[in-house]
């Protein structure tokens, strides 16, 4: 999944003259760790990066952003780029339609071509129960304002006519859905958060979180940093730096694998998923089906070894639902860590009895798609703006007090 470079700045993302893709220059180098700084940001993904970059566009330039590996390391590089509105909750389903106008300004906005395209989101039913449970989405998500629209197996093979309907009762599409080249979306956000002052540092580990009064002591390997407030954004690593402070987060990682074939001439405009299995596949803008399937059983685990066993599932339930596919060669196999949380949704604010330190986790494979929005929204508050409900709703106080009642990971079981 790595469309070409349209840029002849060499500071761009892009790929060298081998064809493999570089890390734009404003981001290969490190800033010296300063002393002190307003917001420290722990965790250099898409959600960490957001947050640093709508802080800065609204004037907070004292904000250091720390992350032990490199930029792309984590789960932000290792994701299919989906973007979808297609939810079972209003909440999510607003969020969503933000986020993707968002992602719809980002190339003007950040100045980097994400190759945003807007082909939609085919959910494939094989069963009643999950057509009543789509019937009922798309009631919500149509009075929300999005198009989405239930199909026959008949109206579906008419949006992609190399499906095998054998078994297929109905789906959900909805038009507007799309998807984006993760990297440069990430160094997008990274690189105009520097030009605003951010600075990122990555191969930083943090050792140890202190709070103080007020404020905390981040210690990190190349030394430490007085910071007023803390924002936690490490994914699938979240619970480690949390427990520093005293605070157990509810979550744990589990390894999603997914891959890429050799480059097919384009067919395949939305991203199709498969409730039943999991199945999810999309075609890149250089042609490349991408795509994964569930495949339980691992347990929780930060490994993100491929396995075989991932392979065989994938290739055999894609052949079934896309027969042409039989002869198609995989190029590339690679897994992710989900940050699965108890109710599938997210973790964010303040946890109960600990000021200035905030949750940015959770997200359970959705933070890339989230992370336009939810970094709007904390830049808004941290800067004095509005506090989104979601702040409130989303707290980790809501697994002690009986509100987090909803499972939204039941409703939709792909990233």
């Amino acid at each position: 999944m790595q469309p070409g470079n349209d840029s002849d700045d060499d500071d761009d993302a892009g790929p060298d003259a081998s064809g493999e893709f570089r890390v734009p220059a404003a981001l290969r180098g490190g800033a010296a760790l300063p002393e002190r700084a307003e917001v420290v940001i722990i965790g250099a993904g898409v959600v960490g990066l957001s947050i640093a970059y709508h802080l800065a566009k609204r004037g907070m330039t004292d904000v250091v952003v720390v992350d032990r590996g490199y930029l792309a390391e984590g789960a932000s590089g290792r994701n299919g780029g989906g973007v979808r509105q297609q939810w079972s909750t209003e909440i999510n389903i607003r969020l969503m339609q933000e986020s993707v106008a968002l992602c719809r300004r980002f190339a003007v906005e950040l100045g980097v071509n994400v190759w945003f395209r807007q082909g939609g989101y085919l959910f494939l039913a094989r069963s009643a129960k999950e057509i009543a449970r789509l019937e009922k989405n798309i009631a919500l998500q149509n009075r929300c304002g999005v198009s989405t629209r239930m199909l026959s197996p008949q109206e579906a093979g008419e949006v992609v006519p190399e499906i095998d309907l054998t078994g297929i009762v109905g789906a959900a599409y909805n038009p507007t859905d799309g998807i984006l080249f993760p990297w440069p979306f990430l160094w997008g956000y990274a690189r105009q958060a520097i030009a605003l002052g951010v600075k990122v540092l990555t191969h930083t580990p943090v050792r140890a979180l202190t709070a103080q009064k007020p404020g905390f002591t981040v210690e990190t390997d190349r030394g430490s940093i007085q910071a007023r407030r803390v924002i936690n954004a490490c994914g699938s690593w979240s619970p480690s730096i949390a427990k520093m402070l005293g605070v157990e987060l509810p979550t744990w990682p589990i390894r999603h694998e997914i891959c890429s074939s050799e480059p097919l001439k384009p067919f395949l405009r939305p991203m199709v998923s498969e409730l039943s299995s999991g199945l999810y596949c999309s075609q890149s803008m250089r042609g490349e089906i991408v795509g994964g399937v569930t495949v339980p059983g691992h347990g929780s685990t930060h490994a993100m070894g491929s396995t075989l066993e991932f392979l065989a599932t994938y290739s055999r339930r894609l052949v079934k639902l896309m027969p042409r596919l039989g002869d198609v060669k995989i190029l590339r196999q690679w897994a992710g860590p989900y940050d699965c949380s108890p109710d599938g949704n997210p973790i964010l604010g303040e946890p109960p009895g600990v000021r200035d330190f905030y949750l940015a986790c959770g997200f359970v494979g959705h933070g890339f798609m989230m992370a336009p929005i939810v970094g709007k929204l904390y830049g808004d508050w941290l800067t004095g703006g509005e506090r989104h409900e979601i702040f409130d709703r989303y707290t980790l106080g809501r697994f002690t007090d009986g509100s987090a009642a909803h499972h939204e990971k039941e409703d939709f079981n792909i990233g």
